[in-house]
């Protein structure tokens, strides 16, 4: 493993703490149970009362790879609040528990212990099932709902599908991968830049190292854990709020027949907004337009 100061990926992370310290915020660590601990982005100071969003993380990199630049968009209009998820990044826990229910249930917890009493929330992949059940079990506290590219009505095939398109053997290799040949089958299917895959090796072990190794097993363990697509049956609930789907066109870990299908089956006022030439992570592919998209969202009246 190389030394920080030779790693690329290190130094970018350098950088990225500077976008979410220079947009108002700092990073810290709570404790929001005798066996669960939080790491967390939130406001370093509040003034004028501005609405709260809370932006959730896929399954990848931590929140500081993944909501850069929205951070930066939202940070004057929003009190901001990233937090990583258990066993990302600084984010522990020492209970059994693995579903994304109990995801949402130590994020809830968070925000409670910071008193933040009504928020929006902003999900990506994994993080949009965090948020779904969020939104499902705290209707009181969560004003709007952003889903974006997570297939909460996810099915036993739909892993089986990805994986066999991914050219890997389980699904754990292609969401945690080991090797530059796993990273670029999952950059093959996240994206839609055929230029990443040129990525050189050296490159893409250094991300390997520094985004994925830390807590694999754990990881391994949240995979299995999950509640959502264990079966062919899906069985979600609708949500009581507001709901924005927001998709790649060229998503192909849940491609857009899925976002059609969930609109139909997730609440009475969803609305599906396409980001197109994109796939899995719009929010980085095409940061401007997914930014305007909810932005317009949230700032809609009811």
């Amino acid at each position: 493993m190389a030394p920080s100061f030779l790693s690329l990926a290190s130094l970018y992370s350098f950088y990225l703490r500077h976008c979410f310290t220079s947009s108002g915020l700092s990073q810290k660590s709570i404790n929001v149970g005798d066996e669960t601990t939080i790491h967390y982005w939130a406001p370093t100071q509040l003034g004028q009362p501005k609405p709260n969003l809370v932006f959730i993380h896929g399954f990848g990199p931590v929140s500081l790879w993944q909501w850069r630049q929205q951070v930066q968009f939202f940070a004057p209009d929003f009190n901001l609040y990233v937090p990583d998820l258990i066993f990302f990044g600084n984010s522990t826990t020492k209970s059994s528990e693995r579903s994304e229910i109990f995801q949402a249930e130590s994020v809830a917890k968070l925000l409670e212990t910071l008193g933040v009493e009504k928020y929006s929330l902003v999900g990506t992949s994994y993080g949009g099932f965090v948020s779904y059940h969020i939104a499902r079990m705290f209707p009181e506290r969560v004003e709007k709902v952003v889903v974006a590219s997570s297939g909460v009505n996810m099915k036993k095939k739909n892993n089986e599908e990805l994986v066999k398109k991914a050219k890997l053997e389980k699904i754990d290799d292609l969401m945690l991968p080991q090797k530059p040949s796993d990273l670029r089958a999952l950059l093959g299917v996240a994206v839609s830049k055929r230029s990443l895959l040129m990525i050189p090796d050296f490159f893409l072990n250094d991300l390997i190292n520094k985004l994925f190794a830390e807590n694999r097993n754990k990881k391994m363990e949240l995979l299995s854990g999950l509640t959502i697509g264990q079966d062919d049956a899906v069985n979600i609930s609708p949500l009581q709020q507001d709901v924005l789907l927001v998709w790649g066109d060229k998503d192909q870990i849940f491609p857009l027949e899925m976002a059609k299908d969930l609109q139909g089956l997730i609440g009475k006022n969803v609305k599906l907004e396409i980001v197109k030439d994109t796939s899995h992570v719009p929010q980085i592919e095409n940061a401007a337009e997914f930014n305007k998209i909810i932005k317009n969202f949230l700032s809609a009246s009811p």
